[in-house]
């Protein structure tokens, strides 16, 4: 008899892995508070690049205009 091949999807990533430990350690309410506040931070980093954006272009009007 053989053995079945591995495939190379089969092998679990280190992101994977950090997943099993999670969930072994933390209750899933820890988990989704987690997955919140790293959804906020992201969501902050998008308002933060906006911003910037705006004020470039407040600027450009600004300097346009004298």
């Amino acid at each position: 008899m053989h053995a079945a091949p591995v495939r190379a999807n089969a092998i679990p990533t280190v992101a994977t892995a950090l997943r099993a430990v999670e969930s072994l350690l933390l209750g899933s309410g820890q988990r989704t508070a987690r997955q919140n506040a790293w959804t906020a931070v992201l969501e902050d980093r998008r308002r933060a690049k906006d911003r910037v954006e705006a004020e470039h272009v407040l600027r450009a009007v600004a300097d346009h205009r004298s």
